[in-house]
């Protein structure tokens, strides 16, 4: 069959005899995928090719409406096992897409499982797949086998690399079919570019959801999950280093894997609920990680101050804003920026969330003494020109931060602010003497990350004043259009693809630092500092919704406006 299948490319001219033996030489699951993976052909052209061949229809799934009704009675080994799905009925037949036209005894399987007349068409192997994990759920095609495992015990199978303690639950989390399902969630998330994965423990079973470009999707699970939904947890907690006996307390773990030769940390907290423990899972994608200054959504104004003040010779910069709003990002890429052979950059993190070359990096532990103030004591007796603070939290941080400052060290760190103003104000509450922050903040950096509208499919629009909120700089857009959100293949239906900051830098200068020494409220400060030419967070998203890259919406639903 396979040899056949390569012939009917090589004959209609789409491969040649070398890339023929090349693609019958490689391993990677016949001769299409071969070929298409090796460059040689495009999977569409070559199954169009075949679908002409056998006579059969060619669907592109990404237009065709699904009729699920379909699916009754159609066996689901087949649609795992044989890349199957039925589309539609039509006359009392079955359509059933499939990636591989020239393979009839599938069909005739599942038509006699059936007892219906079946409709071969062609479709892509991918798209398949994706009607596969929509309809069905994430991690369905495990489901069978981890109900034949529960029925029975001679389908059950321990992997060596992870230790027994002898439980019963331990012996079941190490099940072969579970840890198929587990992986293949983990996998499903990271293909999805998730940022994090939550499994949450409900009355009516498990939900799993995944947060993507800052936004929860929940994922569609087959009900029979629920059964496994201990063994699922368990499995995770085994893979953390956690210890799966204990369920009344939180507990936090880390999983390192490697993932198509790149390596995946993933964050592990469990916490206990009502209805069960719940797991949120962080994914630190390493290999997709890509630190540079220029590349983080900073207009040339801003990029331009910051690049100068990064490069101060001694100073607190702070960078502000919520979890999730991009600080650390911020903070590494201006690290790299200035990192150098003439200069010692230290940090002290909790945790280190990627290891940076050539920066010394400190993991802080609390429960053993080493805080992020005992930390940074010790790494003044190190001699840095550079340090990161990961987070002030407390009075003695913050002190220790201003006095490395004022011992020439430029110090970087971050707070939990809404705004650049407000971390004057914040400092000045941990206790700090107000002449202290006056004197020692540089600079505050205010961000968020915003969804960057899908170039595929978004679209041009003209929008009338009514349709603006009242803040739009209207005079500004002169008959431009603005774009909109629609859904695509590319972004999964969502409209938006990744995330790109908006930023709000408040530069100390003369006047916000007397208003700092005296104990200015933080709103003074920020209408000075807007007063001085500080572009708002506000501001700057609407600069990129009228440059095309994101919406009005997007704006709306990520920043506050200053009018009452």
């Amino acid at each position: 069959m396979i040899m056949h299948a390569g012939e009917i490319l090589r004959r209609r001219g789409l491969l040649s005899d070398e890339q023929l033996r090349q693609s019958l030489s490689d391993d990677s699951g016949g001769v299409i995928q071969s070929a298409v993976n090796l460059g040689y052909v495009d999977e569409v052209v070559a199954l169009q090719a075949l679908a002409e061949e056998a006579g059969l229809e060619y669907v592109d799934l990404r237009e065709f409406e699904v009729d699920l009704g379909a699916l009754t009675g159609f066996p689901q080994k087949l649609i795992y096992r044989h890349s199957l799905f039925p589309i539609a009925r039509r006359d009392g037949s079955i359509v059933v897409a499939t990636a591989d036209p020239l393979d009839l005894y599938p069909l005739d399987e599942a038509s006699a499982a059936t007892g219906r007349h079946l409709i071969p068409v062609v479709a892509e192997r991918g798209e398949i797949a994706r009607l596969v994990k929509r309809h069905m759920g994430v991690g369905s095609e495990t489901i069978e086998g981890l109900v034949a495992a529960a029925e029975d015990d001679d389908g059950l199978e321990l992997l060596d690399e992870i230790e027994s303690d002898g439980s019963e639950l331990s012996e079941m989390a190490q099940e072969a079919s579970v840890v198929r399902l587990v992986n293949e969630i983990l996998l499903e998330a990271i293909e999805s570019r998730a940022s994090d994965i939550h499994v949450e423990s409900q009355s009516d079973g498990l939900v799993i959801r995944y947060r993507i470009d800052g936004i929860l999707h929940p994922q569609p699970v087959p009900p029979e999950i629920n059964r496994f939904q201990a063994a699922i947890i368990s499995r995770l907690k085994i893979m953390a280093r956690l210890n799966i006996a204990e369920k009344r307390l939180p507990q936090d773990g880390r999983i390192k894997l490697r993932v198509h030769s790149r390596e995946v940390d993933i964050r592990v907290s469990v916490i206990p609920m009502i209805h069960g423990e719940g797991l949120v899972m962080r994914i630190l994608d390493k290999g997709s990680m890509v630190f540079e200054l220029r590349g983080l959504g900073m207009d040339e104004e801003v990029y331009n101050t910051f690049h100068d003040l990064i490069r101060m010779p001694h100073g607190i910069i702070l960078v502000t804003g919520p979890t999730g709003s991009g600080k650390t990002t911020t903070l590494y890429s201006s690290l790299l920026e200035i990192r150098g052979p003439d200069n010692k950059i230290i940090t002290t993190e909790d945790p280190v969330e990627y290891q940076l070359d050539g920066i010394n990096q400190i993991q802080v532990h609390p429960k053993i003494g080493l805080t992020f103030a005992a930390s940074l004591r010790a790494i003044l007796r190190h001699d840095p020109d550079v340090v990161l603070v990961g987070e002030i939290r407390d009075f003695e941080t913050a002190e220790n931060a201003i006095q490395a400052s004022l011992t020439g060290h430029l110090v970087f760190s971050t707070l939990h602010t809404n705004d650049a103003a407000g971390a004057y104000t914040r400092m000045i509450d941990m206790g700090v003497e107000p002449f202290l922050v006056a004197s020692t903040v540089e600079a505050v950096m205010a961000q968020r990350l915003i969804r960057k509208l899908c170039p595929s499919c978004k679209q041009p629009y003209q929008p009338s004043r009514a349709d603006l909120p009242a803040d739009f700089p209207w005079e500004k857009l002169d008959g431009r259009p603005l774009y909109r959100s629609v859904g695509c293949r590319t972004c999964r239906g969502v409209g938006y693809s990744g995330r790109f900051g908006i930023y709000e830098l408040l530069v100390t200068t003369e006047s916000i630092r007397q208003m700092a020494h005296d104990r200015v409220s933080s709103w003074e400060i920020r209408r000075a500092a807007l007063a001085e030419g500080m572009k708002p967070l506000r501001m700057d998203a609407w600069t990129k919704a009228m440059l095309g890259n994101t919406s009005v919406e997007e704006v709306v639903r990520l920043t506050k406006s200053d009018r009452v």
